[in-house]
């Protein structure tokens, strides 16, 4: 991947549907996006302004409805959170969630997540990357589109500082098995666990989650760090 944003289009790992926002989304997107909406731009944030305070950072792609996300947040008030998310109604959904639950420690892009990365995360200034069940693409000819890539992963790593975190989670046992793949080729990171992780308890289980697991599926947590 070109990381200096030259070049051809690189290949997304989703597709922007046309999804219908409720009247709910709408009004928080109107009410709450100057609050809680950062704007993409070609420029690294400045964490201090934004939260309007000097603490640890961690970056979470793919907010989805924002449930997980906004209870993280909740749970968590000494650190603060970017979430990213590029569908209309989940970035409808997650303000929403914000503002009833007033929290100061979260803010949120809609834009692609490696072109933040690349451009808005300052170097060595997250303490960790959460990203949840990103889209699977099983077909083998769509595994060009995941999100979790060799490149990608690199380049997360460059905004971790010392001893911060990536964090994966997937209910896809093949896209489990590539992700620890691409971590572990990775060599700034080294894994927290002997393989995968047991799943921490500041993840909270989702209710899609439950009724999988009582079904028999499995989830895959990954957990590595950055070494010093």
């Amino acid at each position: 991947m070109n990381n200096d944003g030259a070049g051809p289009r690189p290949i997304r790992s989703y597709v922007l549907r046309q999804g219908r926002m409720s009247a709910a989304q709408r009004r928080a997107l109107e009410l709450h996006a100057p609050q809680y909406l950062l704007s993409y731009a070609q420029a690294p944030l400045d964490f201090p302004t934004v939260f309007g305070r000097t603490a640890p950072v961690i970056l979470e792609i793919g907010c989805g409805m924002g449930e997980t996300t906004a209870q993280i947040a909740a749970n968590n008030p000494r650190t603060d959170y970017i979430g990213v998310e590029v569908h209309a109604p989940g970035v409808g959904s997650v303000l929403k969630l914000a503002s009833e639950k007033g929290l100061a420690n979260l803010r949120i892009v809609q834009h692609d997540a490696v072109e933040i990365a690349r451009h808005m995360l300052p170097l060595e200034s997250l303490s960790g990357v959460h990203v949840f069940f990103p889209d699977p693409w099983p077909k083998t000819r769509h595994h060009k589109r995941r999100l979790i890539q060799a490149s990608f992963v690199s380049l997360l790593a460059s905004r971790l500082k010392p001893y911060g975190y990536i964090h994966l989670a997937t209910d896809w046992q093949e896209y489990a098995e590539q992700m620890l793949a691409v971590l572990h080729a990775e060599s700034s990171l080294e894994n927290t666990s002997p393989g995968f992780a047991t799943r921490p308890a500041y993840r909270p289980m989702t209710k899609f989650e439950q009724r999988g697991i009582k079904l028999g599926h499995g989830v895959w947590d990954l957990i590595f760090r950055r070494k010093d």
